[in-house]
């Protein structure tokens, strides 16, 4: 399942939020969107998940476009995982992700067996099976998300999209999301705030701001200190670690920064 946008724009009183964004995800990558608060990484994910229309351009999703296709013909092929929030309604795990079914359902449809084993596999899937009875408000927020990920998984798409899926997590449960959605081997399109987090998981970047594509490529090709600086208006330094062979970027305050050499880029 591969994913295709082509100049993408939309504008909110004449300001442009997205602007002209082209980018790809090719079936079984993890492609990371990256850029500051603001910058239009969310507009553009609610946008390829049919929450905003865009003003011009194109989506297409295994070559149809999704504003062709209806609701419920995009969620049997688009999964989507928002960042963790607090509902007002009281629904058991087992519940929430039952939900994933619905897009297979008619109005008037029973969860069959089929949707129970399902259900079953997916909570196995996330390490969720013991919480299976519980209110899904009681969980803390990593247990809210490996939920919301097994409901996308119940819901058999072939595309997943990760709306901020690690903010306001702590690190531990930063790293199980994220190792947890590598593994499920689905075509994802992710937007992050941690750049560390990103060039270790993610097999290609699009970085934003304001709105436009300014790099793509892989973490190598876009996590360069200058770029950094450009658009986050950070200094940093840039190293492969000895171990893993991904980049780990480290960053520092201006009295700092101004100080480092070269171009901040170490092996």
């Amino acid at each position: 399942m591969n994913l295709q946008t082509e100049n993408v724009s939309w504008s909110v009183e004449a300001k442009k939020i997205v602007d002209a964004v082209t980018l790809a995800v090719a079936e079984g990558e993890f492609v990371g969107l990256l850029g500051p608060n603001g910058s239009g990484k969310s507009s553009l994910l609610r946008i390829i998940y049919r929450i905003l229309k865009p003003d011009a351009g194109v989506i297409e999703l295994a070559g149809a476009n999704v504003w062709q296709l209806s609701p419920r013909q995009v969620a049997r092929q688009m999964a989507v995982v928002m960042q963790e929030r607090t509902g007002d309604f009281d629904f058991s795990v087992h519940e929430i992700v039952m939900m994933g079914r619905n897009p297979h359902k008619g109005m008037f449809d029973r969860d069959t067996t089929h949707d129970f084993q399902l259900v079953d596999e997916a909570l196995a899937r996330v390490d969720m099976t013991d919480f299976a009875q519980r209110s899904f408000l009681t969980l803390s927020g990593g247990e809210k998300q490996r939920v919301l990920i097994a409901r996308a998984l119940v819901q058999q798409a072939k595309f997943l999209v990760l709306d901020e899926p690690t903010n306001h997590l702590d690190i531990h449960y930063q790293l199980e999301i994220l190792e947890l959605v590598k593994n499920l081997g689905v075509t994802t399109i992710a937007a992050l705030h941690e750049l560390n987090l990103a060039a270790f998981y993610c097999d290609r970047l699009y970085m934003l701001k304001a709105g436009r594509l300014v790099a793509s490529g892989t973490p190598e090709e876009v996590l360069h200190p200058d770029l950094i600086r450009q658009v986050y208006g950070v200094w940093s330094e840039v190293a492969t670690h000895p171990l893993t062979g991904k980049l780990v970027i480290n960053f520092f305050p201006e009295a700092l920064g101004s100080r480092l050499n070269g171009n901040g880029r170490k092996k």
